[in-house]
């Protein structure tokens, strides 16, 4: 009776929201038409967001062709961090060059991209997201993670819909780095294990403040086997240069069911845990985002004693060269400081309550240590030589 009335007045945990892009587009070459696809929102004018290096490279093709399609185009050159200083300084020059944009464009990784849908929601005008990795899930979310101007997390915005266009040139994933489509892969898998955590727990709420929909938990689902089924098959075409079928699925699941997925289906601990990494400079400016989510998910299986599954994700994640123990992200098991610095972190983000099961910080320490454990058990029957391939040099 009690919980039967917790729900008829809390309506967050009867209704569903499935939020989705206006419109996804994925394939070769798509750079080159872009125009086609934006001139159906009737902008005579965009602004472009994308960095000084993006403007020599496939920004500057993006340039061209809007231009040959006779759209104005106002370039803002995104400064390195998706923060409130980044976001207010670029909507001031967007509005100062008074050139009537209707529309902006974000074009790059993951920060210019939550920067670009930022900075489109204060100036009222539709965004369009093209991606230059498959690195993340951002590009089809109606979310923003804020960033202090140093890069550690602060915030994060949820806007009213979901981006109007999102075009992923899929040749231009092909020639990023390996290193980021595998990063992706580890924040896409953690989609999956979240959304079951949310779906397990009757309380568990969505960043839209709601319960997940099936259709989310469903695609978080088959964003996982995806991965398991074609993420190897995917580095290997990509590093031989001939992408296959293989590589579409996993920019797609990277991309559009990772970025669904994760948003409707809801979060847990595994970003939990890879947000409370970014508190740490050295952790924060050598790893990537789904790097850390990688071990998030270790930890967050560890949290729910799913020791069988977390063994099957460990392995995988060492076949494609994703971290699975500390060492791996350049921390010791031994730094108790540091240590402490993820368990405080991992307990202030805003959804670790969406686990099951209750959460303390004896439990998340207990997690990191028992995921690191695995982890180096697993290095040592598989080896590292996929990590190490991706490492190089780094």
């Amino acid at each position: 009776m009690e919980d039967q009335q917790k729900t008829e007045t809390n309506p967050g945990l009867t209704t569903r929201i499935f939020g989705c892009p206006g419109r996804y587009i994925q394939g070769p070459g798509l750079i080159n038409s872009a125009p086609e696809y934006i001139q159906k929102l009737k902008v005579q004018a965009v602004a472009l967001l994308c960095s000084a290096r993006s403007q020599r490279n496939e920004g500057g093709r993006l340039i061209t062709s809007l231009q040959n399609a006779g759209i104005e185009t106002i370039v803002a050159t995104f400064g390195g961090e998706c923060s409130m200083r980044e976001i207010e300084k670029q909507v001031d020059f967007i509005r100062s060059q008074d050139a009537g944009v209707g529309a902006l464009i974000a074009l790059g990784g993951g920060k210019p991209i939550d920067t670009g849908k930022s900075i489109a929601y204060r100036l009222g005008v539709p965004i369009v997201v093209m991606p230059t990795l498959a690195s993340n899930d951002s590009p089809c979310a109606a979310l923003s993670v804020i960033y202090t101007p140093e890069g550690e997390t602060e915030s994060f915005e949820v806007f009213e819909r979901n981006p109007d266009l999102v075009m992923v040139d899929t040749d231009i994933i092909a020639a990023a780095p390996v290193r980021t489509l595998v990063a992706g892969m580890g924040d896409a898998m953690a989609t999956w294990y979240e959304a079951r955590a949310c779906r397990q727990n009757p309380q568990a709420i969505t960043t839209f403040g709601v319960r997940p929909p099936l259709a989310a938990t469903a695609l978080a689902e088959l964003c996982a086997n995806i991965l398991f089924d074609h993420g190897v098959a995917a580095i290997t075409a990509t590093e031989s240069g001939s992408p296959n079928d293989a590589f579409e699925h996993v920019v797609e699941a990277n991309t559009l069911l990772s970025g669904i997925g994760f948003e409707s289906g809801g979060l847990a601990a595994s970003h939990a845990v890879a947000q409370a990494f970014t508190l740490l400079h050295e952790v924060d400016q050598n790893y990537m985002h789904g790097e850390m989510v990688a071990f998030g998910v270790l930890t967050q299986l560890f949290l729910e004693s799913d020791h069988e599954e977390a063994g099957r994700v460990a392995e995988f994640f060492a076949r494609v060269g994703l971290p699975v123990c500390l060492r791996q992200l350049g921390l010791s098991a031994d730094d108790n400081d540091a240590i402490g610095v993820v368990v405080e972190g991992t307990m202030g983000f805003p959804f670790i309550g969406n686990l099951a099961s209750p959460v303390t910080e004896v439990t998340v320490r207990q997690a990191l240590l028992g995921a690191d454990q695995l982890g180096r058990q697993t290095c040592d029957a598989l080896g590292e030589q996929a990590y190490k391939k991706l490492h190089a040099g780094a």
